[in-house]
């Protein structure tokens, strides 16, 4: 089992973020272009995946340069030029920023529903049932620094575990596709479930929900593409065909039967010949993304920088969400939004 400390995770989003504000902008991200470097997720349609193949994106081409570790990792490749857009948690987009780098997020790219949401599970004979039942136990999650870690420590304040009685609970990084074994080998107490690998814990029985994402918050975006602000100043054009594309498959997605979305993204990942599985593509139900066409509503970020500051990884005052995000290029996005 992996492990990850909270501090040292954080510690590498704001070396990259400075590196990131301080650097050249020379590494090709700021050169005019119509076509997008990014970065993927092994047998998974992203929306801008979805969108290309639709034919949404007009003159805008994409290019895969590999597959991304984690949301924190995939904004820094955007920040650094290393890739021209990236997707992560709105929290660590917004920390991202705060930390000094020159990045916008312009569209949501997924999110939390009934459909589409995230569980924190224990065993079915675990005696953890409220928030201080959690001190001294192992959370496990896929990241640190993000939306789990971000929606395990709302769940602890309003559970009335504030302050440094937070510090008593230790999330720690443990790869999805370990998780649920992790659980019942008793390595951890609870186990973060979403998608396909929830189902299939469910079904196999023994686990039990704590809370999940959509029970504590509703429905919501939660995630944002990103990208660097002198990309934005020398390509609106490409930026704006890009995110109205993007919204327009989101919308696609929502408005087209569960049978025909999940028999197109098995086409998409079979047609790319990477040697993919395609199995957790029948779970699919949703993007969760709340705003039409991807548009971003302000509390989607402010929630999140209420929390870093609450969690001192932030000064307060420093960020603002009308500064981290923008629907300009957002076809989709309501006026004045």
């Amino acid at each position: 089992m992996t492990t990850t400390t909270r501090r040292g995770f954080l510690g590498l989003v704001g070396t990259a973020a400075l590196t990131a504000g301080c650097g050249s902008s020379g590494g090709g991200s700021a050169q005019k272009t119509t076509k997008l470097r990014y970065q993927g997720s092994a047998g998974a349609v992203t929306p801008a995946e979805l969108a290309a193949d639709l034919g949404y994106l007009g003159p805008v081409a994409l290019e895969w340069v590999g597959d991304t570790t984690s949301g924190p990792q995939d904004i820094q490749a955007a920040a650094t030029g290393q890739t021209d857009f990236g997707g992560a948690f709105n929290g660590a987009v917004a920390k991202l920023h705060a930390a000094g780098a020159p990045i916008t997020a312009v569209i949501s790219y997924y999110g939390v529903d009934q459909y589409s949401y995230n569980g924190f599970y224990t065993l079915a004979d675990s005696p953890i049932a409220g928030a201080s039942d959690l001190f001294g136990k192992k959370i496990g999650m896929n990241t640190l620094g993000a939306h789990y870690e971000a929606v395990l420590d709302i769940y602890l304040n309003r559970g009335g575990v504030t302050g440094a009685a937070v510090k008593k609970v230790e999330p720690l990084v443990v790869p999805p596709i370990n998780t649920e074994q992790t659980l019942r080998a008793h390595q951890i107490d609870v186990g973060v479930l979403g998608g396909i690998l929830r189902d299939k814990a469910l079904a196999a029985g023994g686990i039990k929900p704590l809370f999940t994402d959509y029970d504590l918050l509703g429905t919501f975006s939660a995630g944002t593409y990103v990208f660097r602000d002198d990309f934005l100043a020398k390509n609106p054009d490409t930026v704006r065909a890009f995110v109205s594309g993007v919204g327009k498959a989101v919308e696609w997605a929502r408005a087209t039967p569960r049978a025909e979305v999940v028999d197109r993204f098995t086409k998409i990942v079979k047609a790319r010949g990477r040697n993919e599985d395609t199995t957790a593509l029948q779970y699919f139900k949703s993007y969760g993304i709340a705003g039409t066409g991807g548009s971003i509503a302000a509390e989607e970020f402010g929630t999140w920088i209420t929390w870093l500051e609450q969690q001192g990884q932030i000064p307060a005052g420093k960020v603002t969400a009308s500064a981290v995000y923008t629907n300009k290029f957002n076809s989709n996005a309501k006026e004045g939004s």
